[in-house]
């Protein structure tokens, strides 16, 4: 199988990590050419990139909107392009329905996010000094939506006030413009020229611009949509791999059945930072999204998802030091070992890494070998879904005899090295490329002792993120990681 994937963006997780996804089931995503997408602020080529689209010959295309009609995620929050201009540009989405009329296209646009912080890099040029004030403005503007439907007075925030007129004014335009968007784009589902739709928010909060917004894409969805296809929940990274799964499922045919399951049942409706949704909520959607379907109780499952739920206290690794719970740790450790059925473990324990005493705890139990995928990065939605796309892809290439048991490994060293290694382990103390690809290379012996690993790189020139690759080790030689290609080696 063949899939076209236009990426959020060219971070790894965006581009290879889909691809990875793909290769264990046995199938091909072809990219477009690197000089073609963006370069973190500076936006993607989004005519040539347009025409790559309705250039493919393909068997399902993948899209994201923000890369589309803005150049990529950053773009989408920073440019300036009218409203009228960005919308102009979706209809390529209808000349490839009309170019295709049976082709299976998913697409995924975002609610714009508003980070409750002072960080900048990824914002436009006033975030360093109102970041949290227009953060707090957007709970400010959900709380008095909601005081006009229940008459309660929203408290006040004294820091919305701070916020001058211009800047605010700036901002909420591109939210306007956005928003706008993604109601074009719950169009274009309504019409059939994409299926399915998704609507993902990255950092967002229970009270927040974003999810109002989203009440109001609900609103709009229950008649344009009344077959409820379209999905909203936490996520944005790993949305490309959901969607590449999505794929492989939809040609697969027939159900896979995935039950969600928590070694803390409380902890699975505990809303986990940078999220508006409960776990287990928020876990039923990405496997929705991925193609598959929720096992009810009692019924058997391809797949056990199992959720080590978040920490109560909210902790992150970019922040104060998580502190071990070894209570918590035995309850996932428990849940891996009654599953019933292949264990996929999403590690939402902490946010931005995954947790140090529940792996060692995988490793001393023999169990790390079994999983069927792993995740422990960034936020809950992006643990979730990727480990749900690894997941989806595993069943399926097992059905349909295409199962690449080395891809498969590959995949999930790679988290495993990426999230409890660098994101939890490493990140903390080491930024020079060399002393990383160092202690990485140990911690993945201690899991593998036939892989090694190369090209070390820090995405975007901050160490927030890593990319690497994997080989191998045979008889022969290594074997290079040949998963990830670049639109020149896939085109047909």
């Amino acid at each position: 199988m063949h899939i076209a994937l236009l990426p959020l963006d060219e971070r790894p997780v965006n581009t290879r990590l889909p691809t990875d996804v793909a290769a264990i089931a046995g199938a091909r995503v072809s990219l477009p050419d690197p000089g073609l997408l963006p370069s973190m602020r500076s936006p993607g080529k989004v005519g040539p990139l347009s025409q790559w689209l309705l250039d493919q010959r393909m068997d399902a295309a993948v899209v994201s909107v923000d890369m589309l009609v803005y150049g990529g995620l950053i773009p989408a929050r920073t440019t300036s392009d009218d409203t009228l201009t960005v919308l102009e540009r979706l209809n390529v989405l209808r000349r490839l329905r009309q170019a295709h009329p049976g082709l299976p296209v998913s697409a995924v646009s975002l609610v714009t996010r508003a980070s409750d912080s002072y960080h900048g890099d990824e914002e436009p040029s006033y975030w360093p000094r109102f970041g949290r004030e227009l953060h707090a403005y957007g709970g400010l503007l959900h709380r008095l939506h909601l005081a006009d439907l229940t008459g309660d007075e929203p408290p006040a925030d004294e820091r919305t006030g701070r916020i001058p007129a211009e800047i605010r004014s700036d901002f909420e335009s591109r939210r306007l413009r956005n928003h706008v968007v993604n109601l074009e784009a719950l169009k274009l589902l309504a019409e059939g020229a994409v299926d399915p739709l998704l609507i993902t928010a990255d950092d967002t909060a229970v009270h927040s611009a974003g999810s109002v917004e989203q009440s109001w894409l609900r609103h709009w969805a229950r008649s344009l949509d009344p077959a409820g296809t379209l999905l909203m929940y936490p996520g944005a990274d790993e949305v490309g791999a959901v969607l590449v799964a999505r794929a492989l499922a939809a040609q697969h045919g027939r159900t896979i059945r995935i039950r969600v399951a928590g070694g803390d049942p409380a902890g699975l409706d505990a809303v986990a930072p940078y999220e508006n949704l409960p776990a287990a909520e928020g876990a039923r959607r990405q496997i929705l999204a991925a193609g598959a379907r929720v096992a009810e109780d009692g019924e058997d499952a391809d797949v056990v998802l199992i959720l080590h739920t978040p920490d109560p206290r909210r902790t992150d690794w970019l922040g104060t030091q998580p502190v071990p719970d070894a209570a918590a740790v035995a309850a996932t450790i428990r849940a891996v070992r009654e599953a019933g059925a292949p264990v996929a473990l999403a590690d939402i324990r902490h946010a931005n890494g995954g947790d140090p005493e529940l792996v060692t705890a995988l490793r001393a139990e023999g169990l790390v070998d079994g999983l069927v995928a792993y995740g422990g990065w960034n936020t809950a939605g992006n643990t979730i879904g990727s480990v749900v796309a690894a997941a989806v892809a595993t069943v399926i290439g097992s059905r349909e005899n295409t199962l690449d048991r080395t891809a498969a490994r590959r995949l999930l060293l790679h988290r495993l090295t990426e999230d409890y290694g660098y994101q939890a382990m490493v990140r903390a103390t080491d930024t020079d490329a060399d002393a990383v690809g160092q202690r990485l290379a140990s911690i993945l012996r201690g899991f593998d002792p036939d892989w090694s690993i190369g090209d070390v790189a820090f995405p975007w020139n901050r160490s927030f993120e890593i990319d690497f690759t994997l080989a191998r080790r045979t008889p022969e030689g290594l074997i290079p990681d040949e998963t990830f290609v670049d639109e020149g080696a896939a085109r047909e």
